[in-house]
């Protein structure tokens, strides 16, 4: 049964290194891409044409989304009773310390900074997959 991830990222060329590494890693993975904070969590919470949308088991997010960033996103999601057991994991560019400190504050399960070279990324998100995925025991299916 493949696990339900949610990709919440703006930049194409993340989106489609994360797809392909999840493909040629050949991982069940259902992936659903939000590419902006209002995006995400209009699916997180099933409304409008995300009303039917799976419920994630899992989220990666970037920190540096429009409309909506990913430390507000973040914050939504940990604050809501629905949505905060969902593991999120921030993948994103930055390195700096008050990203990373304020991640954690906000309750982000784990901070990674994204590698600039396709097979860096490709093992970081293998890596992702083997710990968050496959040897984590998640809740999923649960509303």
């Amino acid at each position: 049964m493949p696990v339900t991830v949610l990709l919440i990222e703006d930049n194409p060329g993340d989106i489609r290194l994360t797809r392909e590494a999840f493909q040629e890693s050949g991982f069940a993975v259902d992936l659903h891409v939000a590419e902006d904070g209002v995006d995400a969590m209009r699916f997180l919470r099933r409304e409008g044409i995300d009303a039917d949308a799976p419920r994630p088991d899992f989220v990666l997010l970037d920190l540096n989304l429009p409309r909506k960033d990913g430390r507000e996103v973040l914050a939504l999601i940990k604050e809501d009773p629905n949505l905060k057991t969902i593991p999120t994991v921030v993948l994103t560019t930055s390195d700096a310390e008050a990203d990373i400190v304020r991640s954690y504050q906000l309750h982000a399960n784990c901070y990674i900074s994204k590698p600039l070279e396709f097979q860096k990324f490709s093992e970081v998100v293998r890596q992702i997959y083997d710990l968050w995925l496959q040897t984590a025991t998640l809740m999923r299916n649960c509303a």
